[in-house]
């Protein structure tokens, strides 16, 4: 589902909502929800997840091409961890509860 999927769907069940007026509310959520995350604050969801930013410690890697060492620096990157709720649900509407599929020889 994409950010204009997203909108169709609030604008289509919400009548009342223009959907400049479904566009705005969108863009109001992500972004406030981007603003937390940059401050460092936790966003939680009961029922679908948590949104966090998890810290990646400084480390080696190797360039691909020259294979010669490479360091690469601290990062801060966003982590989402899903709810109770969402796992049952995506792990019930799949009928095997997880990945079989993916593992199939």
């Amino acid at each position: 589902m994409t950010r204009s999927d997203l909108v169709e769907e609030l604008a289509a069940r919400f009548a009342q909502l223009t959907h400049r007026d479904a566009e705005y509310a969108v863009k109001t959520i992500l972004d406030a929800m981007s603003d937390a995350l940059v401050r460092g604050h936790r966003i939680e969801i009961r029922g679908f997840g948590s949104f966090s930013v998890n810290r990646r410690p400084p480390r080696v890697g190797r360039n691909p091409r020259s294979g010669e060492s490479v360091q690469i620096p601290e990062k801060r990157v966003p982590h989402f961890k899903p709810g109770k709720a969402l796992r049952e649900a995506v792990g019930a509407s799949k009928g095997d509860g997880g990945d079989a599929e993916r593992r199939a020889p």
